[in-house]
């Protein structure tokens, strides 16, 4: 079949924001348009489709098996476009760049040592880095706005259509500050875990699952004072600061275990742990700095698995 030549850059464009926002209205505010002309963009996308690119549910939008399908091909269309334009306005003489999404689950340990690793083999290199939850950051790999995505995140819907390469697998840990009173007995009694405020990802990301997963096999009823958020920094500085229970990542706290600064708690059980890895857009080529840094993200995760890294 033809290319329909009704289909325009700003149905794309249109089709594109929405699955990255999951909302029509932030994918209107996004574009400086008025919802009703993002919903009436969308509906002429859909007709000249012959088919519906999204269902709304109570959290906003989502793909419909057909949407993730044509998402494979109109991200990768659009990035081709931008990457065409920008080698006529002379940006083809930039040094080699890549584009990464980082979850917080390898913020602190693992890409810290990658990205040394990387730059002192790569005289000329730009690694831009994205954070944030990882429904946010696969929505961006979908469109081709991000190479890769690194962390732990097999669980997300978002995955569907893309590839997952396993690096490791990394458990949770519950860590304290040194001297706090949970230490005084060890295993803890679970029932005290209440009596303390409790630091926890944010809820509907693939880690707070987890997080809640442990609290479920340990039949802990989690407090009603808690801070949610995916920021290690902040956590870490609260904790060593306050009574609170961190429910962190390993990979985030493990050179403040060695250290002394924070103290794990014993459960008595220890959480099975979720898979750590590459995700990637098959529908687009992987460039050349994409992949140096899938080559030095195998090499320290090796290291990692075989215990000489950290």
């Amino acid at each position: 079949m033809n290319l329909d030549t009704r289909i325009k850059f700003r149905h794309l464009l249109c089709f594109l924001e929405i699955a990255r926002q999951g909302s029509f209205a932030k994918a209107a505010d996004a574009m400086a348009i008025s919802q009703p002309a993002i919903s009436k963009t969308l509906k002429e996308l859909e007709e000249l489709l012959q088919t519906r690119l999204f269902e709304r549910s109570k959290q906003g939008v989502e793909l419909t098996p057909a949407g993730v399908r044509f998402m494979r091909y109109a991200g990768p269309s659009v990035q081709a476009l931008r990457e065409g334009v920008s080698t006529l306005r002379g940006e083809e003489h930039a040094p080699p760049q890549v584009r990464i999404g980082v979850l917080s689950t390898v913020e602190s340990l693992l890409m810290p040592e990658v990205l040394c690793r990387l730059h002192q083999r790569h005289e000329a290199l730009v690694v831009s880095v994205a954070t944030g939850p990882s429904a946010h950051l696969l929505a961006q790999l979908h469109v081709g706005e991000l190479d890769l995505v690194i962390g732990r995140m097999t669980e997300s819907p978002q995955i569907q259509g893309l590839l997952f390469e396993h690096l490791y697998s990394e458990s949770m840990s519950l860590v304290v500050r040194p001297g706090h009173p949970l230490l005084a007995r060890q295993p803890i009694e679970r029932s005290q875990l209440g009596r303390y405020p409790l630091v926890l990802p944010l809820a509907g990301t693939t880690i707070r699952k987890h997080a809640d997963s442990l609290f479920v096999q340990c039949a802990i009823e989690q407090p009603l004072q808690r801070l949610e958020t995916l920021s290690p920094a902040l956590s870490r500085r609260y904790v060593q600061s306050s009574d609170a229970v961190w429910v962190a990542p390993r990979d985030a706290v493990r050179i403040d275990l060695g250290r002394g600064e924070l103290c794990e708690l014993d459960l008595g059980v220890q959480e099975p742990g979720g898979s750590v890895g590459i995700c990637s857009n098959a529908a687009l080529p992987m460039s050349l700095p994409a992949r140096w840094l899938c080559e030095v993200l195998r090499e320290v995760a090796g290291q990692y698995r075989d215990g000489s890294y950290p």
